[in-house]
């Protein structure tokens, strides 16, 4: 049985407006040189698995949603998979659950 996650993200206009801006500036580090180097090895940040440049995603580690800024130090390449599994996790969230589901395991 899996958790329902809840996450508090205050006022939902304040929170569309900080997107749209943090999404256009990820737009233009798409197109930078340093964008480029991240992505030339074409490995998945998180699973080190090689999907290619191409169908590498840029993802936030604090997501947007939670107040995230589109700047270097808190985009990392993903594979689409990896992304898409991560939603509105920090890596640290998903360290803790992937412990706790191995605790439940054993």
């Amino acid at each position: 049985m899996t958790q329902e996650k809840f996450y508090d993200l205050g006022d939902h206009d304040a929170v569309q407006r900080h997107i749209k801006i943090e999404r256009d500036r990820a737009k233009t580090l798409r197109k930078s040189p340093w964008w480029k180097t991240q992505i030339q090895k074409g490995l998945c940040h998180f699973c080190q698995q090689s999907v290619g440049a191409d169908h590498l995603t840029m993802d936030h580690l604090v997501p947007l949603a939670r107040g995230g800024k589109s700047i270097r130090g808190n985009i990392v390449p993903a594979c689409p998979a990896c992304n898409k599994n991560k939603q509105l996790d920090t890596p640290v969230e998903t360290l803790l659950d992937q412990i706790q589901a191995k605790k439940k395991d054993s």
